[in-house]
């Protein structure tokens, strides 16, 4: 097996060897499985935002071009590259280029500071950067040339601008620190020969929630993130019929793969990409392309209920609706289940590849008001007190897990991986949880003092 990304904390080999022998990980790079895909499903619709539509043929073609014009910018495998991307086909189609043209993006929210993403560049040693032209709350291309001033590892900018916008830049140009800067649809060339790649190595960052002043960040390797949306799309019955729609932000682990767009692809479905949590466009969305499953924070989906009246739309082909948030929301699941005709299901997920959920065929009592169980047979749960011994079912404690999704370590966080993981392997959450007599898990909240000690470290 090579050996990770330097910086990041490998699984023992003796859970290497147990996550193959059960076929779990399966030594698929994301960018090969979607390789995979476009032949399997290629006339068929992958991606849909607003009048834009890709086939798999036409998105995987997309990828090979990209991936072989990052190359020709001089992007090397094993080279992080941040992105800082809205809720469109683009994003999709640079994470997987970049996936194969071997460096790792870095998964920037939106919202994110303009401190914080000077903070993912310096921790990352980020040689690239990926962002819209119109960022909404902050000149990116002043913050991008502030960063490689002060930091000489950063030298390719890419920016996505709106269509039909002519780039400001006039195409390629070079800042006095020698940092270059490009549109992004100019990324392109003839696809080349596929990389020699293992999936064992770190695909992409996500940032984790866990403290506010410097989030860790989460290295998720091909083998891991595969195994999760794979199975989380197996869990749900996706198949080539269903269509999902992901609301921003499209850089958390619940819209990327629980089962998300991830997971979707897999099965031949259809992403429906939506541009904002705003009923007004959403609701109208879905009922233009038939959305079959919706994956919603609990919160936006109580607002797009209160809204239903006013903003009418046939959801009638709805199947099922994932609500992530925790507590469980039962008035939330109830009022889906009732206003839409559909099955809810309740999700928690984190960054650090804890997902729990429902069960399409649980009883009422667990579908609405627990989070259900692990989504792997090989995922452990442990609820424990203050000292670490297991609690009684029924008891609160702090979630403790370990499983093939689950990383052993944050990325270049020696001090906090030793408060947040034991030394043989289980992720502390920081979430109060119980589990009832039936074995279903509740995550009630936050362990209190634990945020606050992550976010001064």
């Amino acid at each position: 097996m090579a050996s990770m990304l330097d910086g990041c904390t490998p699984w023992p080999e003796e859970f290497v060897d147990r996550y193959w022998s059960v076929g779990l990980w399966r030594g698929n790079t994301l960018d090969n499985l979607l390789r995979g895909w476009a032949l399997q499903y290629g006339p068929r619709t992958a991606l849909v935002h607003g009048d834009t539509r890709l086939t798999y043929a036409a998105l995987n073609r997309r990828v090979d071009r990209r991936a072989a014009g990052f190359r020709l910018r001089g992007l090397r495998p094993g080279q992080r590259v941040v992105v800082q991307l809205p809720n469109v086909p683009e994003c999709v189609v640079t994470v997987f280029a970049l996936m194969r043209a071997g460096a790792v993006p870095v998964f920037c929210p939106l919202a994110h500071p303009a401190s914080g993403v000077a903070e993912l560049v310096r921790v990352t040693q980020a040689v690239g950067y990926v962002a819209a032209s119109d960022h909404p709350f902050f000149d990116h291309t002043a913050l991008a040339a502030d960063i490689a001033a002060r930091w000489p590892f950063l030298r390719r900018v890419f920016t996505l601008e709106a269509p039909g916008d002519a780039s400001p830049y006039g195409g390629l140009t070079t800042d006095p620190s020698g940092c270059q800067y490009s549109p992004l649809s100019s990324v392109d060339a003839a696809p080349e020969p596929a990389l020699a790649q293992s999936a064992d190595q770190v695909a992409f960052f996500l940032l984790s929630d866990r403290g506010t002043e410097r989030p860790p960040l989460v290295p998720r390797t091909h083998d891991d993130f595969a195994c999760q949306a794979l199975a989380a799309a197996g869990l749900v019955a996706l198949t080539e019929d269903d269509v999902c729609l992901v609301v921003p932000p499209a850089e958390t682990p619940f819209a990327l793969g629980s089962p998300g767009i991830v997971g979707t692809l897999s099965a031949g479905g259809t992403v429906v990409l939506a541009g904002t949590a705003d009923p007004a466009e959403c609701l109208p969305v879905a009922e233009r392309e038939r959305v079959t499953v919706m994956s919603v924070p609990a919160e936006v989906a109580r607002v797009w209920l209160d809204t239903h009246a006013t903003v009418p739309a046939d959801l009638g082909s709805l199947r099922l609706v994932q609500l992530d948030g925790a507590p469980a929301d039962r008035a939330t699941a109830e009022r889906v289940a009732a206003a839409w005709g559909c099955r809810p299901q309740q999700v928690f997920g984190m960054a650090e590849g804890v997902l729990l959920l429902t069960r399409p065929t649980d009883p009422d009592g667990t579908a609405l008001g627990t989070h259900g169980r692990p989504l792997s047979s090989d995922d452990q749960i442990r609820i424990v007190d203050a000292d670490g011994a297991n609690v009684p079912d029924g008891e609160p404690g702090e979630l403790l897990a370990r499983g093939p999704s689950i990383p052993r370590g944050y990325y270049r966080e020696p001090e906090r991986n030793a408060r947040s993981f034991t030394a043989d392997g289980w992720f502390r959450t920081g979430r109060l949880a119980r589990r009832t007599a039936e074995g279903d898990l509740e995550v009630t909240g936050h362990l209190p003092g634990r945020d606050a000690e992550e976010t001064h470290t």
